[in-house]
């Protein structure tokens, strides 16, 4: 990682705290998380606001993961870890292979919903969330 991309986690991670205490985002928030990833928090945002994330929690642990849907017209449902990966196309191909963005898309939708508590509830059981991840 180089030091600009460092730089733009640690503004990130603020800007995500910020919202967070606040319990929503500011004009100012969402200019500054557009200036870091561009294109990709516009959509995230459409995704957010069309009702795409849910937030599939496994019981008892209660370690969770993110489904989010995708904007092709198949509306294909990714798994997420906001700070960490997506099953989506782009983030192997833009962020791994190429490194040419910070996140994907879904990453950013799925950290601003947990953000601002804008996301649907699942609990299953631990059992099921494993199976879930089985499939990757």
């Amino acid at each position: 990682m180089s030091v600009t991309e460092g730089v733009a986690l640690a503004v990130a991670d603020t800007v995500w705290s910020e919202i967070t205490s606040a319990g929503h985002a500011s004009d100012e928030h969402l200019s500054i998380l557009e200036t870091l990833f561009g294109k990709n928090m516009l959509r995230a945002c459409k995704i957010l606001d069309e009702g795409g994330v849910r937030r599939v929690t496994g019981a008892p642990s209660g370690r969770s993961l993110f489904l989010v849907v995708g904007e092709s017209k198949r509306k294909e449902e990714y798994i997420c870890f906001p700070e960490h990966l997506c099953t989506c196309y782009s983030f192997f191909y833009d962020i791994v292979g190429r490194g040419q963005q910070l996140c994907c898309k879904h990453q950013l939708a799925a950290r601003l919903a947990e953000a601002v508590s804008k996301h649907q509830e699942i609990e299953v059981t631990d059992e099921e969330l494993a199976h879930m991840l089985a499939k990757l």
